[in-house]
């Protein structure tokens, strides 16, 4: 769906997102994604349709990956998804965590004022935001809000690299639940809530209402079972893994856990461009039990070792 874009030798990458799969499917697709190739090309959604934009002073080798789920139920989820896509274009490469977060945090700010003005009749919007910033040099940096996940994936599992951001965080934080009651309600089945969201805001700060900020998990607030995955953070990707951005359209099902587990197998071996054509291929074929009309949106990426053969693993489109 994404094509012509170019990640270089490094990086293979490939994306696709759709309304659904199935009989039943949503009016509109209210998910995005962003790819900024290692030339500075950009590739997004406008009303559902892939869009290509050139972004200025873009540094040879950098690159940028994103998905992100507008919540149609606050009203205007598309178009908060797409004008977090917008300013994703205009916040520069990134080469450490706190610049991206400030850039982010900023924009964040200014989305919530311009749909603010508004007015009342049109509630605020929110979206997730799931990004991979991608240094010609060093490790990757992750930045996540919301409930779209990161996976490593292996031929021995599939791993989630971040934390939902829903209810039962809140109570895990707050000490109020523990490792195995957290992962039940939020890798054991799917849940419509969401605890934060960009443009939205966070009710981590009190569950009761509304704040305005964005609201970091840090190792020092996420419980001893998560600490390793703060939301902010620096992410040493592996060449023997695929690692895998998307949307929650594909674990809202029953047993999300069952169709996860199904990704090793259908994903660990598969360059980027096989990897997203299996995974919907398997959507469409093999749902899962109890599959809730859903957008879906994922983007696959691989990591090169130096001098690998760049035929092994075609890049994707």
């Amino acid at each position: 769906m994404f094509e012509h874009l170019n990640f270089g030798a490094r990086l293979d990458v490939a994306a696709r997102s759709a309304v659904g799969v199935g009989p039943v499917m949503r009016g509109e697709n209210q998910d995005n994604c962003v790819l900024v190739d290692a030339a500075g090309k950009a590739a997004f959604l406008l009303d559902g349709v892939a869009q290509t934009a050139a972004v200025p002073g873009w540094p040879p080798g950098h690159a940028r990956l994103a998905v992100l789920d507008g919540m149609g139920g606050h009203g205007h989820g598309r178009e908060a998804a797409e004008a977090v896509a917008a300013g994703l274009l205009a916040i520069p490469a990134c080469v450490d965590v706190d610049a991206l977060s400030a850039q982010l945090e900023r924009l964040h700010g200014e989305l919530q004022r311009r749909f603010d003005a508004l007015g009342e009749d049109a509630p605020r919007p929110g979206t997730t935001l799931t990004l991979l910033e991608l240094p010609a040099h060093g490790d990757a940096l992750l930045w996540h809000v919301g409930d779209s996940r990161l996976y490593e994936v292996t031929a021995t599992g599939a791993a989630p690299l971040t934390v939902d951001h829903v209810p039962a965080t809140v109570l895990a934080t707050a000490g109020l639940i523990g490792e195995d009651a957290w992962w039940r309600q939020v890798h054991g089945r799917h849940g419509p809530q969401i605890a934060q969201a960009f443009i939205l805001g966070n009710t981590f700060t009190d569950p009761t209402q509304l704040d305005d900020s964005l609201f970091a998990l840090t190792p020092g607030i996420l419980p001893p079972w998560l600490r390793a995955l703060p939301d902010r953070r620096a992410v040493k990707l592996h060449s023997d893994a695929l690692y895998l951005l998307a949307t929650d359209g594909f674990w809202s099902c029953t047993d999300p856990a069952e169709f996860v587990g199904r990704w090793p197998r259908l994903l660990a071996q598969e360059g980027a461009a096989g990897a997203i054509a299996a995974l919907f291929s398997e959507m469409e074929t093999r749902p899962p039990a109890g599959l809730q009309p859903d957008n879906l949106t994922a983007i696959a990426l691989r990591v090169r070792s130096p001098g690998r053969d760049e035929t092994a693993l075609p890049q994707g489109g």
